[in-house]
């Protein structure tokens, strides 16, 4: 299995530089799990497509300011993306820098309000920052810029303070939004309520592992960043609950689904029913789960997810979920059907 039989076209013009204006509003591409007839509905369709018993599961992390914007010695432009803190003071951080050559170890980056960092390793595209003062929440939200993704060509504004962050969004935490989440609304969230469809919340801090591409020849040679999760002792009991009961697990997003994978404590094998298992585990924990095809997924039923970049382990994630030959037949009909691409685009339903 080649990481180039994940490859497609998008025209460029497709690729959403903007939110929908209304989150909502977004265009939902809606396919039975494993290939089937398409349908082209809207994400406000969604309380009136779910199944009334199922459980849906969000990831509820915050996305931090935590584009930093400095100067190389030479006043040369340099970009931090702070990924995770290496201590508990925020002193020490691992990021992305670009361009990388200007970041070299022993590089000294200035920084807003006379804060400095120093390069002290780099471990492949991964530097490690040493920086003058500690780094926290205050600091990246005074100083921080919105950490858009690179093929979002233009800088932030503080409208994307609110749009790049979902409305349930609670632990801070993430270098990058759950998209598929950014289309909820309050609103729709009530309606989904009002048709007795369950919902719960877990966390998982989007890092390297989410967004670091592939560079092996084979897929399964790629290995995933860690990034760590959390489950509440409520949603462990909640999923728990509806995977003995039968009724459906709709996960909001690849990470979403990443958690739920990862935290599934149960011995279940093939002649041994998911009701006999041990359930979802609660609490903290950290992933290195790479989902490609031939994975057996044992808590998902259903996926809601937004268009993903060719050749990522995020399209390799759903193609392992409703298989490959129909996932790139479904991105087939979305160029054609003129669908809005990755995180500020359009959404796909993936259902039973």
């Amino acid at each position: 299995m080649k990481t180039r039989d994940f490859s497609f076209e998008i025209p460029s013009e497709l690729i959403a530089q903007q939110p929908a204006p209304q989150r909502e509003q977004a265009r939902l591409l809606c396919m039975p799990r494993g290939g089937g007839p398409l349908r082209d509905r809207h994400v406000f369709d969604l309380p009136e497509l779910l199944p009334a018993d199922a459980l849906m599961v969000f990831n509820n992390t915050r996305v931090r300011p935590c584009r930093l914007l400095g100067r190389s010695a030479s006043g040369a432009q340099v970009e931090l993306l702070l990924l995770e803190a290496r201590d508990r003071l925020g002193l020490q951080w691992s990021v992305m820098a670009g361009p990388a050559r200007r970041a070299r170890p022993g590089a000294v980056i200035e920084l807003p309000d006379g804060l400095n960092g120093e390069v002290i390793a780099r471990e492949q595209e991964i530097q490690h920052v040493r920086f003058s003062r500690a780094v926290d929440d205050r600091y990246l939200e005074a100083h921080g810029h919105v950490p858009l993704p690179p093929y979002i060509r233009r800088g932030d504004t503080s409208a994307d303070r609110q749009r790049y962050q979902t409305v349930f969004a609670a632990r801070y935490g993430s270098a990058a939004a759950p998209t598929a989440g950014l289309h909820f609304t309050p609103q729709l969230l009530q309606r989904i309520d009002q048709r007795g469809i369950e919902r719960c919340f877990v966390t998982l801090h989007v890092g390297l592992g989410t967004f670091r591409p592939m560079r092996s020849e084979n897929v399964v040679e790629h290995r995933m960043h860690r990034e760590r999760y959390s489950v509440p002792a409520a949603s462990a009991a909640a999923v728990t609950r509806a995977k003995r009961a039968g009724r459906p697990i709709i996960a909001v997003g690849t990470t979403s689904v990443r958690t739920l994978e990862s935290a599934w404590s149960s011995a279940a094998t093939h002649d041994r029913p998911v009701a006999d298992a041990a359930g979802l585990a609660a609490g903290d924990g950290e992933t290195e789960l790479f989902i490609y095809p031939g994975f057996r997924f044992q808590v998902v039923d259903e996926m809601i997810t937004n268009f993903h970049t060719p050749e990522s382990s995020l399209v390799v994630m759903v193609a392992a979920f409703a298989g490959r030959e129909a996932i790139l037949s479904a991105y087939r009909h979305a160029v054609g059907e003129r669908y809005r691409f990755f995180s500020y685009g359009d959404a796909m339903y993936l259902h039973q």
